[in-house]
C-alpha cells in the first residue's frame, strides 16, 4: 500500500504564483494541493478544514499576513501536526526571526529551486527544520544584534544535560542527525533521540524553535555557529 501523499496547502495572494507552485507540488507522486489560499485568514481556515500538513506560506498577504496566520495555526492545538514553511524574498529578512518565533518550521527564499522547494517540503512535513542557507547568516546576525527575551514560562537550556547542550549547539548550527552523529561519535538514531529528548524538556514543537532557545539564551555566538 503507497504511502500517504503530503497535504499541502499554498497561501500566497499571487494568483499566478499559486498556479505555480499547485502545478509543481501535484507534479511529485508524494504530495498534493489541499487547497490555495490568498489572505492570511483564508490559510488558517483552510489548514483547519483541509487538515493540511504542510502550508507554503507567503509573509506578505493582505487581510491577515504570512506571520500572524503562522503564529494562529501554531497556536491551535487541533493543528499540532500542521508545519509551515515560509516564503521569503532577500528584502524581508526582517521577517524570518519573527516568522520563527510564530512558529515556523522554516523558510526558504522565492527563488528556490523547484527540487529543492518540494524537498523543503518532505523536510518539514517530517518535522525537521529548514533554514535556507543564504539568508541563514543574516537571519544570526540579527538575532544576536537585537534579542528578544524568550517569555517568562519558557525553559532554557540550562535544564539539558551536557551532552544534550552539545546536541542543541549544532543544531542551531543547521547539522541534520547524521551530522551530529558524525560530530560526537554518536549512531544516527542516538542523536536523533537526543534531539527529541531536547525538544521535550524545552517544549519546542520543532527544530526551528531549538535554534531560536540556543541563540536568545546565548548558548551560540557567532563563533560557535560558524565551528
Amino acid at each position: 500500500m503507497p504511502p500517504t501523499p503530503v497535504r499541502v496547502l499554498l497561501a500566497d495572494d499571487q494568483t499566478l504564483v499559486r498556479a505555480a507552485f499547485a502545478m509543481l507540488v501535484e507534479s511529485a507522486t508524494d504530495m498534493e494541493v489541499v487547497g490555495q489560499a490568498g489572505t492570511g485568514r483564508e490559510a488558517v481556515r483552510l489548514a483547519r478544514s483541509e487538515r493540511a500538513d504542510v502550508v507554503v506560506m507567503d509573509l506578505r498577504m493582505p487581510d491577515l499576513d504570512g506571520i500572524d496566520a503562522t503564529r494562529l495555526i501554531a497556536a491551535d492545538d487541533d493543528l499540532a501536526g500542521v508545519r509551515v514553511l515560509v516564503l521569503t524574498t532577500y528584502d524581508t529578512d526582517e521577517y524570518i526571526v519573527e516568522a520563527l518565533r510564530a512558529g515556523a518550521s522554516g523558510f526558504l527564499v522565492k527563488d528556490t529551486k523547484p527540487a529543492e522547494l518540494l524537498d523543503a517540503i518532505r523536510t518539514v512535513a517530517a518535522g525537521e527544520a529548514l533554514l535556507s542557507p543564504g539568508p541563514t547568516a543574516r537571519l544570526i546576525a540579527r538575532l544576536l544584534r537585537t534579542p528578544v527575551p524568550p517569555p517568562a514560562a519558557a525553559v532554557g537550556p540550562e535544564c539539558l544535560s551536557g551532552r544534550e547542550r552539545e546536541v542543541l549547539t549544532l543544531v542551531a548550527r543547521g547539522l541534520n542527525n547524521t551530522e551530529i552523529a558524525e560530530s560526537l561519535g554518536l549512531s544516527p538514531l542516538t542523536a536523533k533521540t537526543h534531539v527529541s529528548r531536547i525538544m521535550g524538556k524545552l517544549g519546542a514543537r520543532d527544530r526551528a524553535q531549538l535554534v531560536i532557545v540556543a541563540y536568545e539564551s546565548g548558548l551560540v555566538t557567532p563563533g560557535t555557529a560558524q565551528g
